[in-house]
């Protein structure tokens, strides 16, 4: 919610293809994400994300920055306003993530002062 007012969200996709942690209906998961974690973002279908049945949305964000997804937990894509991956975490700390979130906001607000 820090950064919801500049634009940023979380996109969040579950996938039941590390130890089958993800097994329960989508509507489960996001009951579950919701009131144990306080989810509050948007929430898409049970996917792929690694495999011949990879999701073109992680065909997508592997295709820049390659390498399968070794936890579904951990892995993480920022994302800037123009849909360009500008990164990739596998375990960061808060702190990591939120300076990449921050620079991408910033990066984006600079972009648009170039276009003027």
């Amino acid at each position: 919610n820090t950064y919801k007012d500049q634009g940023f969200d979380v996109l969040a996709f579950p996938c039941n293809q590390f130890g089958q942690q993800e097994p329960k209906s989508e509507p489960e998961i996001k009951e579950f994400a919701t009131s144990k974690f306080g989810a509050n973002f948007p929430m898409f279908s049970k996917i792929d994300v690694n495999g011949k049945n990879t999701h073109p949305v992680y065909t997508f964000l592997k295709g820049c920055f390659p390498g399968d997804i070794t936890w579904n937990f951990a892995a993480k894509f920022i994302v800037d306003r123009n849909g360009v991956p500008v990164a990739r975490l596998q375990k960061g700390t808060w702190e990591e993530v939120e300076e990449l979130i921050k620079d991408a906001l910033g990066k984006d607000k600079d972009d648009k002062k170039d276009d003027k």
